[in-house]
């Protein structure tokens, strides 16, 4: 390149002779060539699904109670991220009449490379969405409720407001089921936000980190791995009383050792609580799963994670940030009477 530059010169539109006219003209075609793609006429192959090994299959919902849990929600007018993020484990969850609710809408302000929720431009937030929330919960008759949300940046607090009037929606109507909330990373909002939605007293509050650093360019753009560690650090800080819990997929190109550093991190900022799942493409657009993580695999990275001094650990291929939460919040309550009653000791 040094060569030609001294023998020629560019206007913009193409290489000009000076002295040696072959080398201009090789100069000419390999802009064009790098420029414009190659021409071709053969018919586009559309991507290929990768086949699923037999331990992440799952049975197509069918039961008389899956149809009454989806038939509530649209009663409702509720969106679950169960649907929109297309869960395994729908089939299960909704058959035993457990469902996530999202709330804000069911159109996301970010484009997440794993993420199956639509994106774009959200409608107006749905002032009757907390007490339907409610109802829903009494309906079912849960003992716990999960409750996330779409990333809403186009919201001044961005979304937290919504998260407190569910949350006392709740309690007055339902006050003995027990809340967990999952919410986005409040990006630039991030201490009201918490601060607001910790005085409403969830009894959990989850944000999950969904994978390692250094993948976070690609599959996580529009997030800081370092903020959502900070965020789940300020909910203990402003009560060191509610649960926190995060989450990761495996199979995204993660090495061993930099889950490790995940699990310290976590650790580190006082979170109680991880699970670990298998990423799965929800479309061809997607990005692609790297590995299939075997059970064994999953078990080995649980017995880590406890080892670690996490009160509560799910993890398993079909593992999702709510995949039992009802019965993994009593274990892990029952894990910190047992820790306190032996410090007391």
């Amino acid at each position: 390149m040094a060569v030609c530059k001294a023998l020629c010169k560019c206007d913009g539109k193409g290489w000009n002779f000076l002295r040696q006219r072959p080398i201009c003209e090789r100069m000419n075609d390999l802009s064009a060539t790098l420029a414009s793609p190659p021409v071709t006429t053969e018919t586009p192959v559309a991507p290929v699904r990768q086949r699923k090994p037999d331990w992440i299959r799952v049975k197509a919902p069918t039961s008389k109670g899956y149809g009454e849990t989806r038939q509530l929600m649209r009663d409702l007018k509720l969106n679950t991220v169960c649907e929109e993020a297309a869960c395994p484990n729908i089939g299960e969850c909704w058959t035993k009449k457990h469902a996530t609710v999202m709330i804000l809408g069911d159109v996301c302000t970010r484009a997440c490379a794993f993420c199956n929720v639509k994106t774009g431009m959200p409608r107006a937030v749905d002032s009757s969405e907390p007490g339907h929330v409610a109802e829903a919960a009494a309906k079912m008759g849960l003992e716990h409720i999960v409750i996330t949300s779409v990333d809403r940046d186009d919201l001044p607090d961005g979304g937290a407001g919504q998260f407190v009037k569910v949350i006392r929606a709740l309690r007055d109507m339902t006050p003995h089921t027990t809340i967990e909330i999952l919410t986005p990373d409040f990006r630039g909002k991030m201490a009201a936000a918490v601060e607001a939605i910790v005085a409403a007293g969830p009894d959990v509050y989850n944000h999950n980190l969904e994978t390692v650093p250094r993948l976070y360019p690609t599959i996580r753009p529009g997030a800081r791995y370092y903020a959502s560690l900070r965020l789940l650090e300020e909910v203990k800080r402003q009560n060191p009383h509610v649960f926190t819990k995060s989450g990761i997929m495996l199979g995204l190109g993660e090495a061993r050792l930099e889950v490790h550093q995940v699990m310290d991190d976590m650790r580190s900022a006082g979170i109680d609580f991880l699970t670990m799942g298998q990423y799965l493409q929800p479309t061809p657009k997607h990005t692609p799963v790297i590995e299939f993580v075997n059970p064994k695999a999953f078990a080995a990275y649980g017995a880590i994670a406890r080892a670690k001094g996490f009160l509560q650990v799910a993890s398993s291929p079909l593992t999702r940030s709510s995949y039992h939460a009802g019965e993994d919040f009593a274990q892990m309550r029952a894990a910190r009477e047992a820790q306190l009653a032996k410090t007391a000791r």
